[in-house]
């Protein structure tokens, strides 16, 4: 009898991630906006992949569409003191709904193009 190997959800995310950071890339002028989702809170780093550093991040309690509004205007605020008019959107392997959506809205209405 074969023994089928379960993939787990961490691994199929993953997964998602790897194909599609193969694909998406931050620069100086035009960093990628990693968002990261826990259960207790929202991250967003902003990356500029050619020097491999992080330009600057921003964490916000709580997990619903109201922390995902807060979390976009703080990555907005942050582009602006940055300087940063251009973000290339990475959204972690989640589904582009609900909370994911809610950040990329917030930002793009403070002004930054996604």
């Amino acid at each position: 009898m074969h023994m089928i190997k379960q993939i787990t959800i961490k691994q199929r995310r993953s997964k998602r991630v790897a194909r599609i950071r193969s694909v998406i890339r931050g620069t100086e002028k035009r960093p990628r906006l990693v968002i990261f989702r826990s259960h207790t809170g929202l991250y967003g780093q902003l990356v500029d992949d050619g020097k491999r550093k992080t330009l600057g991040s921003a964490r916000q309690k709580g997990t619903n569409s109201a922390s995902g509004v807060l979390l976009g205007d703080s990555i907005a605020a942050l582009c602006k003191e940055k300087k940063v008019k251009q973000l290339v959107f990475d959204r972690g392997g989640y589904k582009y709904h609900g909370v994911i959506k809610q950040i990329a809205e917030a930002v793009r209405k403070g002004g930054v193009i996604l």
